[in-house]
């Protein structure tokens, strides 16, 4: 038989998904795949059961039905404050995920280089491979994942067509401040480099930290793809619904990619879910105290076990420094924390560039019961 691809040997499964596997398996409390253990809100829940009923069976238009992308734009409009087009500078795509393939897509060619700090989502290294380019990895130094701008100025100066920023910053938990955004963004101009952003998160940040969405940075709006979903802001990971939006002379190239990745999103859910983009300002001040308040349970044990750790400023994972037990291996301690301590983490190596070992990534998108009784069987790990 002729053989596979050859990009399909440069990258493994993911290890987030199979630890969710191994979490199943061992009965494990699965603080691995970020997924709310929650019910979305009844209004959202309500909206899709009437989508069904009215026939929103076919699809939609193939860049997003327009009562979506309206509701996208105006959401857009009132937190970016700049004035975003539905018509013309925004595509819907099956979920963040495929956002970010359909941004590399549209602005990388094979043999191009893409930037990636690291540590780094696991799926941006399989889209630049997947695309035909080469990462390079720009480290964000532990404990507090900071950058160094004479590392970041080399990898810019080495080439890059794109730079990948996560921001805040799965799974590190950073929230980059205007400052080091300002340097990024200098960076870009002067190399001609384009910025593909995921933003998902971008209502999940802890007080005093600030999201600052880097297409609104002076000059930066016409070289900045932002990717993001509706996932974690209403909690339907499994909805997959995302976007891009960018200038409309990209997003005429992005709305070719899209349409023959995945032609659209599922159209009952594009018509439901304008009821949660019509939510008040109070719906988002209270999904950040939510998840503050998850935070700061989880941070409780772990701060009673003694293990280090890296606060984090938004998104809703954790950095546990697993060094002290002197395992070489991150997954497998994983396998062992999941079977033995009976919570399931991911292996940091899979969000690093390759070398690092110390740390495994919990994560909080649960509700107090799940963390309590997950942070119970944490507290042996100081045993």
């Amino acid at each position: 038989m002729p053989r596979t691809s050859q990009r399909t040997s440069v990258f493994t499964e993911s290890l987030i998904r199979e630890m969710s596997r191994v979490a199943a398996r061992h009965g494990a409390i699965n603080l691995a795949q970020g997924f709310p253990d929650w019910d979305p809100p009844a209004a959202l829940i309500q909206a899709a059961k009437e989508a069904m009923d009215a026939h929103r069976h076919q699809y939609a238009v193939t860049w997003g039905s327009a009562e979506l992308r309206t509701a996208l734009a105006a959401k857009l409009t009132r937190f970016m404050d700049v004035p975003v087009e539905a018509e013309r500078e925004l595509v819907v795509t099956c979920g963040a995920t495929e956002a970010m393939m359909v941004a590399m897509m549209t602005v990388c060619d094979p043999g191009d280089q893409v930037g990636l700090f690291s540590p780094f989502y696991e799926n941006y290294s399989a889209d630049a491979i997947l695309t035909g380019a080469r990462p390079v990895h720009v480290p964000l130094h532990p404990p507090q994942y900071h950058f160094d701008p004479a590392e970041l100025r080399r990898a810019f100066a080495g080439g890059l067509k794109a730079f990948v920023l996560c921001n805040p910053s799965n799974p590190c938990g950073r929230v980059f401040t205007r400052g080091e955004l300002l340097q990024l963004a200098a960076l870009a101009e002067e190399f001609d480099v384009w910025i593909l952003t995921d933003e998902v998160y971008e209502h999940i940040v802890y007080a005093p930290h600030r999201h600052t969405y880097f297409s609104t940075l002076p000059g930066m709006a016409p070289r900045t793809l932002m990717c993001s979903s509706l996932s974690k802001t209403f909690s339907i990971t499994g909805w997959r619904l995302g976007y891009v939006h960018a200038s409309s002379e990209v997003i005429a190239q992005a709305r070719k990619v899209h349409d023959f990745l995945t032609v659209g999103a599922a159209a009952p859910l594009q018509h439901a879910v304008v009821t949660a983009l019509n939510f008040p300002a109070s719906y988002y001040d209270e999904l950040g105290a939510k998840y503050a308040e998850s935070r700061d349970i989880l941070l409780g044990y772990l701060d009673r076990t003694g293990l280090r750790y890296t606060r984090p400023e938004g998104a809703y994972f954790v950095m546990l420094d697993i060094s002290p037990f002197g395992y070489a291996s991150d997954v497998e301690f994983a396998h062992w924390m999941t079977r033995e301590i009976g919570v399931a983490p991911v292996p940091g190596s899979s969000f690093f560039a390759p070398g690092e070992n110390r740390f495994v990534r919990l994560n909080f998108a649960k509700s107090p019961a799940t963390l309590h009784a997950a942070g119970e069987r944490l507290l042996k790990l100081r045993r």
